[in-house]
């Protein structure tokens, strides 16, 4: 054994179901802004589900997608809109196996949540077009600080 020791780390609050209520309550004013439906779904940093809203005006499937692209904002750790290449037939992840036996889904609208440097989560707004999910997404984020 070394004489090293390893640096501290400090702790960081985790994602609450009060943040990812606030989360939800964000996307949804920001779609109702811009006249949309969506669903959103936040996941904690271990992928379990904290919130979720389902609008009914929605396209049913929209919940899956909400729920897959936080899902994969999380595995990655990175934007879902950035991820959109990397799974072309050439990409970098075209053959990246599922996690969980849950499909990964790379359309923009999924983003990772951080606190002090980590990651503690994401939320996956699904419903609107491609660029208002990532939108919409954003301002939860941006409610959040």
């Amino acid at each position: 054994m070394s004489g090293t020791t390893a640096p501290a780390r400090t702790a960081v609050a985790p994602l609450t179901t009060e943040d990812a209520e606030l989360l939800v309550s964000a996307a949804r004013a920001a779609a109702e802004r811009a006249g949309a439906t969506v669903s959103v779904t936040v996941l904690d940093a271990g992928g379990h589900p904290l919130a979720f809203r389902r609008d009914d005006r929605a396209v049913l499937i929209s919940g899956e997608t909400s729920t897959r692209k936080a899902f994969t904002a999380l595995q990655l750790d990175a934007p879902t809109a950035d991820l959109v290449d990397a799974v072309r037939p050439d990409g970098l992840f075209h053959t990246l196996p599922t996690a969980l036996d849950r499909p990964l889904l790379f359309i923009a609208g999924g983003l990772p949540v951080h606190r002090d440097g980590r990651l503690i989560g994401a939320i996956g707004v699904g419903g609107g077009t491609p660029d208002q999910d990532h939108a919409f997404a954003e301002a939860a984020l941006d409610a959040l600080v």
